[in-house]
């Protein structure tokens, strides 16, 4: 899996030669090569949406190992880290700037070592040269993001899959590309672990927790006006992970009066996110140019039905009867204080466990991917999955 993760920048003599990389990757130490014999290591299915579809895939019994490759800006050498037995993160330094990225190191580190059968591609993507290299790889996109395809036509012609967030942005790749398979399944709600979010049984002394970046396209200025309308006691959870504008927003509620508790930046682990929002009796997404927040189902299996803005681009289809509510900016407030008086009575966790989590959605990519790599790699993937055909668009 290829993020657009991206850190640092080197001066332009940092930059290797792609020869010079090759003989690098060679020289590697052992435990740093890739593709080790990892026997029947499965592991489990835990993380951020980097690590949960590659994961489920090894789960699943369809791949034997995993790896996440981040590009890198950064002084000395790129970083390398061994997580588990099955799975790998490792940096490629990159020759510009500029997205998509291109990176004379893994084409070489490619070259070296092999494709690999599947490689997932995110956000800006890579160059051309670098999808070439893997050209008989199974290459799957997905945008992370409310435009459907974030990279230019050159680039996106050579997926095999586009996994969208929604059916507009399925139709969005398909007037791009009118032959290309999509499926919607976006991967971060859709490859939801199954316990590492769930219910603790402790109190709730809030009402409601926001949980996203401190920036502005999460819309926490929908939560703050709705706030502002309703009695001070209210009380509000928001905790930011990472984001340049937590200081404008402890500023506002501050200044507003709002009952709001701020955490982060930086970020608390997993099991702290757990925690806190054991301490909300429902979790609230606002964004409107948004690709699917992870977070939708998160909050479900912690037990929180979802207000959701209506306006939402991408993840709609999360917010079921069972789950929770959507509702338009205007009418925030007052759904507020109906979800307020009645999260209690959904069945979020429930209704995530029948239809989103990892092993649903692994059995649905299992049987779109098995025939991309039948067809490019005269392969029949492992893992028992393989089902009666799936429809796909076109």
């Amino acid at each position: 899996m290829i993020s657009d993760w991206v850190e640092g920048w080197p001066p332009a003599s940092a930059v290797p030669s792609r020869d010079n990389a090759c003989a690098r990757w060679r020289s590697l130490e052992h435990d740093a090569r890739p593709w080790p014999d990892g026997g029947d290591a499965r592991g489990e299915v835990a993380g951020g949406y980097l690590e949960r579809l590659p994961l489920a895939l090894v789960a699943a019994g369809v791949v034997d190992q995993v790896e996440i490759w981040h590009h890198w800006r950064g002084e000395g050498q790129p970083p390398f880290r061994r997580e588990s037995p099955v799975l790998a993160r490792r940096a490629f330094r990159l020759d510009v700037e500029n997205a998509p990225f291109a990176s004379a190191d893994m084409i070489a580190f490619v070259e070296t070592f092999g494709a690999p059968h599947i490689l997932v591609v995110l956000g800006l993507g890579v160059a051309t040269d670098v999808l070439d290299a893997c050209t008989n790889s199974v290459i799957l996109y997905n945008s992370i993001d409310a435009p459907a395809l974030r990279v230019p036509p050159a680039v996106s012609a050579r997926f095999d899959l586009v996994i969208t967030g929604a059916q507009w942005q399925s139709e969005e790749v398909t007037a791009r590309h009118p032959e290309m398979a999509t499926v919607v399944m976006p991967i971060g709600p859709e490859f939801a672990a199954t316990d590492q979010f769930r219910p603790l049984g402790t109190a709730k002394d809030v009402d409601l927790i926001y949980v996203a970046a401190a920036q502005s396209y999460k819309r926490h200025d929908i939560l703050f006006d709705a706030m502002a309308q309703l009695p001070r006691d209210v009380s509000a959870l928001c905790v930011f992970g990472y984001g340049e504008d937590g200081d404008t927003l402890r500023a506002r509620a501050a200044r507003q009066g709002l009952n709001v508790e701020f955490v982060g930046p930086p970020g608390v682990p997993i099991e702290e996110v757990n925690r806190l929002m054991n301490r909300a009796r429902f979790g609230v997404v606002c964004g409107v140019d948004d690709g699917a927040p992870a977070i939708l189902t998160e909050y479900m299996l912690a037990g929180l039905p979802v207000l959701a803005n209506a306006a939402l681009r991408c993840g709609l289809q999360f917010i079921l009867p069972e789950t929770g509510v959507a509702a338009s900016a205007e009418d925030f407030a007052d759904a507020i204080m109906d979800l307020r008086a009645r999260a209690h009575t959904f069945d979020a966790r429930g209704a995530v466990l029948e239809r989103w989590t990892w092993p649903h959605s692994i059995e649905r990519l299992h049987r779109l991917i098995a025939p991309l790599c039948n067809m490019k790699q005269g392969r029949t993937l492992r893992g028992g999955l393989v089902a009666p055909s799936e429809s796909v668009t076109p």
